[in-house]
């Protein structure tokens, strides 16, 4: 795989788990006072996660074509604690509907 398409697949794993997000927050706003600051605080740190992705893959798009392998590697590390941010805020929200009666 070339840079530009691991810049490419960057682009799409953030473009589609910022778009499972947007679907979340619109839960959020729907969901009880008690649980809005939960969810608020969930959202934030995929967002702060998926920010830090999306600098990691700016910095592998504007590399050498030299560097951009060694960048990669925390593109990568980025990207994977962006999904783990997502998966957790995911699961909280999945948690917080099943004891909805």
């Amino acid at each position: 795989m070339n840079r530009d398409e691991y810049v490419e697949k960057l682009k799409s794993h953030i473009d589609r788990w910022s778009s499972e997000a947007a679907k979340l927050e619109e839960r959020a706003k729907q969901a009880q006072a008690d649980a809005k600051a939960g969810y608020a605080a969930q959202l934030e740190k995929f967002r702060e996660q998926r920010n830090h992705a999306i600098d990691e893959m700016k910095r592998v798009q504007a590399a050498s074509m030299d560097a951009w392998s060694q960048l990669a590697r925390g593109a990568d590390t980025a990207l994977k604690s962006m999904q783990d941010a997502f998966e957790k805020a995911r699961a909280g929200f999945d948690s917080k509907n099943k004891d909805k009666p």
